[in-house]
């Protein structure tokens, strides 16, 4: 029977030139081995061998034999060492010596380590692109269109094996409105409550489509309305003594189209890539608004065509244009009116003037081409939902919260829908007459008395919000100067020209803090909680402490996060506790 060699054997220092004489010189393991594999501690130090041909002094060192199996293991290979390129030689042979460093010695580190990796000796790690991470993240997935699918058979192409399947979270057919409301607080419904999650991670910035909002195509409202305004004082008799180029009309008709290309175009690709996102808008009760916006865009892009360009707007061009207008309203106003979470009195707020002003646009544009029974069937129908809205934003019933400083600029769209209703019903009659005058005056009356009230609009940060400024006044500069045109004296024209200086600046002030915000600061599209609301409540958090025992600050504090934003119940609830941790003191 074959014996088994040892695994371990003793082997002379010598032997193996250059072997840890430096590192093992220190500190060596004065242990003696033996074929039968026994350990035994040395009595006294061997005394150091001398070699003459190495000219220096080495002390006893170990070596260790691994064989993968008894019948691989020659007879001749006795001798290991710790080394690839060191190889092992008989007592009078002649010693081998590598020019390249032990794996025993230490990695160079620090600015030996640097050079190292500039010279190749390390393989350099890849430098991870932030922006290509964020897409791979699993956890946006339940807002993808495909749900990572595409990614996978990318890279599948590209020939790399497929990795793990991805966490899929299950998207519910619509979000119910109540989930709105229970999840978010405040007049927009935009902040997240106390109680709720995200299903999206809070820590990080998001994708830029997922942060992209509907509220963007507000810019498009505000420059092509200037568009709009220019092209009337070029063309406007009683305007004629300012003596405005028709150029400005085209150059601010170009601006305007770019910007539309570029915020439906950015608005498109969130709809093709993240569908749920924009679903959840779409069923938002107050952001649903929102979605008028890009029709009344191209209406307003249709009006200001400028005369070089065309002069005559096909009639197929308004049908296409009203159409989804008149879809949306058949929803919006049959909500409004049918009950529930969204009817009207729950979800008042200056934002509803978009779903209204889009009708009297329209009737604008179909009466300046030559319809008729079309532009009088949206503006009665605009004119209508208009007075309900009205009144119900006056009144503000108890159950609606006021609005807070940051969105103080969509007061303004009270001032669009009767200016724009004054200019549609001029077109339809033929003539600024009285009822054209009467909505012209509320929309001055508005105008001023939100005007006057300077502190209501100063002292909160920039936001998309702001662009609610442009349009309502921009409106009104035109509506000034379709009166002053019937009315020509020196107060009129005073009027048009100061109402046209302020719309002008106030747009050209806000295109250029929105372009800095959004290439210079890259603020301006901070995450949108308001689409990552969880589809169903959170779990029930049961009371932290009981009625009959004293409450530390820690107990309160984790309380406090499981209440409503409610300040009464919150107050109610403190009262209470206080009553009874006094109950609690002994009597003196």
């Amino acid at each position: 029977m074959e014996a088994i060699p040892s695994l371990i054997r003793s082997i002379d220092a010598n032997e193996v030139v250059g072997f840890d004489d430096d590192l093992m010189k220190q500190n060596v393991l004065d242990l003696q081995f033996t074929d039968g594999d026994k350990i035994e501690p040395e009595s006294e130090p061997e005394p150091e061998t001398s070699n003459d041909g190495l000219r220096h002094h080495r002390t006893p060192s170990i070596s260790v034999s691994m064989p993968q199996s008894p019948a691989e293991v020659p007879q001749s290979a006795r001798r290991v060492a710790f080394r690839d390129d060191v190889e092992l030689v008989e007592k009078n042979g002649p010693p081998t010596v590598s020019a390249t460093k032990f794996y025993s010695q230490p990695i160079p580190t620090g600015v030996g380590f640097e050079e190292a990796l500039a010279a190749g000796k390390f393989p350099s790690r890849p430098v991870k692109n932030s922006k290509v991470e964020k897409l791979k993240d699993q956890r946006y997935n339940s807002f993808k269109t495909w749900s990572g699918k595409l990614e996978r058979q990318l890279t599948t192409l590209r020939g790399k094996p497929a990795g793990e399947k991805p966490v899929i979270t299950p998207r519910s057919e619509n979000l119910p409105v109540d989930r709105y409301f229970d999840a978010l607080e405040g007049p927009e419904l935009e902040t997240l409550r106390p109680s709720e999650e995200l299903i999206l991670p809070e820590d990080k910035k998001w994708p830029f489509l997922l942060r992209f909002p509907i509220s963007s195509f507000g810019i498009c409202l505000g420059v092509s309305s200037q568009a709009i305004m220019w092209k009337n004082l070029s063309s406007t008799p009683s305007t004629h003594f300012l003596h405005i180029s028709p150029k400005i009309n085209l150059i601010l008709w170009c601006i305007a189209v770019a910007l539309f290309a570029v915020v439906a175009s950015s608005y498109i690709l969130k709809l093709i890539f993240y569908f749920e996102a924009v679903r959840r808008e779409y069923y938002h009760p107050i952001r649903v608004n929102f979605f008028f916006a890009p029709w009344v865009s191209l209406l307003f892009l249709a009006i200001g065509l400028p005369p070089t360009v065309s002069t005559h707007i096909p009639h197929v061009l308004w049908y296409i244009f009203m159409t989804p207008i008149f879809i949306m309203d058949v929803k919006i106003y049959g909500q409004w009116k049918s009950g529930g979470q969204r009817r009207l009195s729950k979800v008042a707020n200056p934002v509803n003037h978009l779903s209204i002003v889009g009708n009297f646009v329209g009737a604008l544009l179909g009466a300046s081409m030559g319809l008729k029974e079309g532009p009088i069937f949206f503006f009665a129908v605009g004119i209508a939902h208009y007075t309900v809205l009205f009144v119900t934003l006056y009144q503000r019933l108890p159950t609606n919260e006021t609005l807070p400083k940051e969105l103080h600029p969509v007061f303004f769209l009270f001032i669009a829908v009767p200016s724009v209703a004054s200019l549609a019903w001029a077109n339809i009659n033929g003539s600024f007459d009285c009822g054209s005058r009467i909505a012209y005056f509320l929309a001055m009356f508005l105008y001023f008395s939100l005007a006057v009230r300077v502190n209501f609009f100063r002292g909160f940060t920039f936001s998309l919000a702001w662009w609610a400024y442009t349009f309502p006044m921009t409106g009104a500069a035109i509506a000034t100067i379709r009166y002053s045109n019937e009315v020509s004296n020196t107060f009129t024209k005073i009027l048009t020209v100061t109402l046209s200086v302020i719309a002008t600046l106030t747009v050209f002030g806000l295109l250029v803090t929105t372009i800095l915000r959004a290439f210079v600061m890259r603020d301006l599209f901070p995450n949108d909680i308001a689409i990552a609301i969880s589809d169903r409540k959170p779990t029930t958090v049961r009371k932290w402490f009981h009625r009959r025992t004293g409450s530390s600050e820690n107990d309160i504090e984790h309380y406090l996060k499981y209440v409503t934003s409610n300040e009464k119940d919150v107050e109610v609830d403190m009262n209470v506790k206080e009553t009874d941790v006094e109950s609690q003191r002994p009597l003196t």
